[in-house]
């Protein structure tokens, strides 16, 4: 029997991870799995060595702060990787966690296949990972075409498969999802992302709330939907419950999430992946990020993009307005919205400069079957 471990190291890798698990499932049936991962793995029957949560922490100083509990989880994967001894190991994203143990287990045994998909941000920093990456990583699947041109160079064997956030979800009108009891009293929907990371949600749920109450002393014509993972939706609950809001909703269902995000006339999004899928649901939408004052000056030290958002670091210019620091505050937040509610021409502008990216970064096919039929390839080769 052919194994593969499956090694994420958030609730955004596990999500990817798992739709091109599931893809490889349906044809082989006979392949034995086991995991770093979350609910979408556990949905699929993979079982996680374990908590996904134990290794998910957010900026330089939480993870230096937790840097004896890491290298301890990072040695204890590793050898149960070696226990496990797969075929292939599978790594998504999270490249501090995931390429670590990559780089451990390729050493101590040279005939496990190395896939990594998501390839690491070199664009944005830290472009001398590629070399490094080249004497352990067998194969890495990237994101974006424009990715292409830095693994090249160094001769390392690389696959552009796509985003899947922005696949062409052709069969979206027959796997309708009925949201009726998000859709009450006439109110239009806003969609909140505030991050998969407990402490991103932890920096991010006040200034959410505090914008929400201003805007319902303004017009309470709107319901206020947050779109958690399964790992964050009960820290997303507790904080609210007490809050007196009876217009916001938490939701963690993938095809409700979905469902919801088409029917949202705005959304406000924690900086990251989210806001493709976003900008492929056609919703206008801005950016809200923050970090701590000595991460946030370590991250401005190192980074060689102006932007936080990957719409606007391809444009080279702000098509999504960004709320980064000092600025993503409830009173920006509000001001930023508002204008854009009022001002219905700017959003259609923004969803137009959207488009016509995510055509240029979009893959022909389906991300999550380019991935499963490169492991099957792999498998039989």
């Amino acid at each position: 029997m052919k194994k593969i471990f499956v090694l994420t190291g958030e609730p955004s890798g596990d999500k990817l991870a798992s739709t091109a698990i599931s893809k490889l499932q349906k044809d082989y049936t006979d392949i034995k799995y086991l995991s770093v991962g979350g609910s979408n793995l556990r949905k699929i029957g993979i079982e996680s060595i374990f908590d996904l949560k134990e290794i998910t922490y957010l900026g330089f100083t939480s993870v230096l702060l937790n840097i004896f509990k890491i290298n301890k989880r990072i040695n204890q994967t590793v050898e149960e990787i070696l226990k496990f001894n797969p075929d292939i190991l599978f790594s998504v994203d999270s490249p501090d966690f995931t390429l670590r143990v990559a780089e451990k287990v390729k050493k101590i045994n040279p005939q496990i296949k190395t896939i990594h998909y998501v390839a690491p941000q070199v664009w944005i920093w830290r472009k001398g990972r590629v070399k490094k990456i080249k004497k352990f990583i067998d194969h890495i699947l990237l994101l974006f075409d424009f990715e292409k041109k830095f693994f090249d160079e160094e001769n390392i064997n690389n696959t552009f498969v796509g985003h899947p956030l922005i696949e062409n979800n052709k069969n979206n009108k027959n796997n309708k999802t009925d949201i009726n009891n998000f859709i009450y009293n006439n109110k239009k929907i806003i969609s909140i992302f505030p991050g998969s990371r407990k402490s991103e949600t932890n920096v991010l749920l006040p200034i959410l709330i505090d914008f929400i109450n201003m805007m319902n002393k303004r017009n309470s014509n709107y319901n206020f939907i947050f779109h958690a993972t399964e790992e964050n939706k009960n820290n997303i609950v507790e904080y609210i419950k007490d809050k007196g809001l009876n217009n916001i909703d938490v939701i963690s269902d993938e095809n409700m999430k979905k469902e919801i995000l088409i029917n949202s006339i705005f959304a406000v999004c924690k900086s990251g992946t989210i806001s493709l899928q976003v900008c492929n649901a056609n919703v206008p939408s801005i950016i809200i990020y923050k970090l701590n004052f000595i991460n946030f000056m370590i991250f401005k030290l190192l980074v060689n993009v102006k932007f936080a958002n990957i719409i606007n670091i391809i444009n080279n210019k702000e098509v999504i307005p960004e709320l980064l620091q000092s600025e993503c505050n409830a009173k920006e937040i509000y001001n930023s919205v508002l204008y854009m509610l009022k001002n219905p021409e700017i959003g259609k502008r923004q969803l137009e400069q959207c488009n016509q990216t995510l055509k240029g970064i979009r893959s022909n096919s389906s991300s999550s079957n380019e991935v499963a039929t490169i492991l099957r390839n792999s498998l039989v080769g």
